[in-house]
């Protein structure tokens, strides 16, 4: 097949065009190219196991969900597979039916493309172990690239299950562990109203499945119901539209806490009783607050454009580790992972678009679960008459905050790239109030004191596109503009870059 497989690699994913409709956007992840790689994923999990193979294979939703998933299915079963069609799951779930008895999968597949747009989708794959690394999705599209004839064996099987209900249960029993409500074991949630926002994607299990069974009033949600359309905003918490429908729900009922997924449930926001959102460094913070209550002194692996206010809070109020590393939730996860086989005590791993990890929750990223465990705390405060906020009072908020998208023109983007964030250090080394920040893993990080404006900035390379994100963040009013203007007269010596974002802020 003359086909660019290499394109549908995306990082430890596969992601492609699946519907026309954009224009300039091509298809190529259809259903016989979904099937191939449900042979070549067959074929790489045979290599490391014995016996029948068993996959379990679920979808967000996704207009091309469907077709794609019976796609895949039906190669998995000509293939030899005993495959477990889970319908429409989580992300997170998915990795779930590799441990959990009895279904123990060899692989877990999720049909998704997180929060793209509609035409787009992808595959996420896990085993037992956690989910693929960037190295084993080269090698199945390696293999995919291989195989010309479809395969044919007998003995495949396909069986649907209900597996997202079996996930959910896992956190009902969670909480009414944790939240021990003596007088109402049953319901220990009973009394506290609840706002879920799904945005119409595979989220809205979590109103009907865990909350409302736990006795919680889950009527003010919304966007529940899976449309593939997507038609009221973005299933996404960075999204600023998003995040404003979601916080207006929580104000307009007066609900206890919001809580909105992404469209396949491995990242999460949530809003307070008033209305505010607790997202990016507020929900680092957060989930740092309450891990470290149960870890006092360990470390939080955040991603590279946390701020300087949440590096305090973490020492200084937390009395714990702040170990700041590279964008990327594999690369956050992999991190703790590395950090405690090292000996260095890591129980979260967490980025600031919501990617979650808790080495309690076998370093799964795993939005449900985060939101599960600020739930039980919510409950236990509101217990002493505290609100969750009030874990992160002493976080300092930033008075300005903002990210530029630099498109690079250049053929080899990377290399540009690189040259661009050298020749910026070599600057910020010479320059007078502007300081290279130490310990940092991802392009150049620097701190600010300069002419009354005190802030930072860090430049890195986007992970897989001709991007340089550029992040500005000042403690005074008007500082991003003055830090903005220095970089720009800067960026003019590269011809290559577009600087349409920044000249226009």
């Amino acid at each position: 097949m003359d086909f660019n497989w290499k394109k549908l690699q995306n990082g430890s994913d596969i992601r492609g065009v699946a519907l026309t409709g954009i224009a300039g956007q091509e298809v190529n992840l259809d259903a016989i190219i979904v099937a191939t790689l449900g042979a070549a994923f067959y074929q790489w999990l045979e290599k490391r196991n014995s016996g029948r193979i068993k996959v379990a294979v679920g979808m967000d939703s996704r207009l091309s969900g469907p077709e794609l998933k019976t796609a895949f299915i039906n190669s998995l079963a000509d293939s030899g597979a005993e495959v477990l069609d889970c319908g429409m799951a989580s992300t997170p779930a998915m990795f779930m039916t590799t441990i959990t008895p009895p279904y123990k999968a060899h692989g877990g597949v999720m049909l998704t493309a997180s929060h793209l747009p509609f035409n787009r989708n992808g595959l996420k794959f896990f085993t037992p172990e956690g989910g693929l690394e960037k190295k084993d999705i080269t090698e199945i599209l390696a293999i995919a690239e291989t195989l010309t004839e479809p395969t044919q064996k007998d003995g495949g099987s396909v069986e649907q299950i209900d597996f997202i209900s079996v996930y959910s249960n896992l956190l009902v029993d969670k909480i009414r562990k944790e939240v021990n409500s003596i007088s109402n074991y049953e319901q220990p949630l009973s009394g506290f109203k609840m706002t879920v926002d799904a945005g119409n994607g595979a989220g809205g299990f979590y109103a009907s499945k865990v909350l409302e069974v736990l006795g919680a009033d889950v009527s003010s949600s919304q966007f529940l119901e899976p449309d593939g359309r997507f038609p009221n905003h973005v299933p996404n918490p960075e999204d600023a539209i998003a995040m404003k429908s979601i916080c207006d729900a929580v104000k307009n009922n007066n609900t206890d806490l919001g809580i909105i997924f992404d469209t396949d449930v491995d990242r999460a926001a949530i809003v307070d009783e008033n209305g505010n959102p607790i997202n990016r460094n507020e929900l680092v913070a957060l989930s740092a607050a309450i891990v470290n209550e149960e870890h006092p002194g360990s470390t939080v692996v955040t991603d590279s454009i946390t701020s300087d206010g949440l590096g305090w809070f973490i020492t200084d109020v937390l009395k714990g580790q702040h170990h700041r590393f590279k964008r990327g939730y594999k690369n956050v996860i992999n991190e703790a992972i590395r950090l405690n086989e090292t000996g260095e005590e890591s129980w979260l791993a967490i980025e600031t678009s919501g990617h979650a990890a808790l080495k309690e929750n076998y370093f799964l990223d795993d939005g449900a679960y985060l939101v599960t465990k600020c739930v039980i705390k919510m409950a236990q405060l509101k217990k002493e008459g505290k609100s969750l906020t009030s874990l992160i009072s002493q976080l300092p908020v930033p008075a300005e905050s903002k990210e530029f998208r630099i498109n690079i023109n250049a053929e080899d983007f990377k290399s540009y790239g690189e040259k661009v964030i050298s020749e910026l250090g070599h600057l910020a080394a010479s320059k007078t109030g502007w300081e290279l920040v130490p310990n940092n893993y991802e392009g150049v990080r620097v701190s600010i004191n300069s002419n009354g404006t005190k802030g930072w900035f860090l430049l890195r390379l986007s992970l897989h596109d001709p991007v340089i994100p550029l992040n500005i963040e000042s403690d005074n009013q008007g500082g991003v503009e003055v830090i903005a203007k220095e970089l720009v007269s800067f960026f003019e010596n590269f011809n290559e870059l577009d600087l349409k974002s920044l000249i226009n802020r």
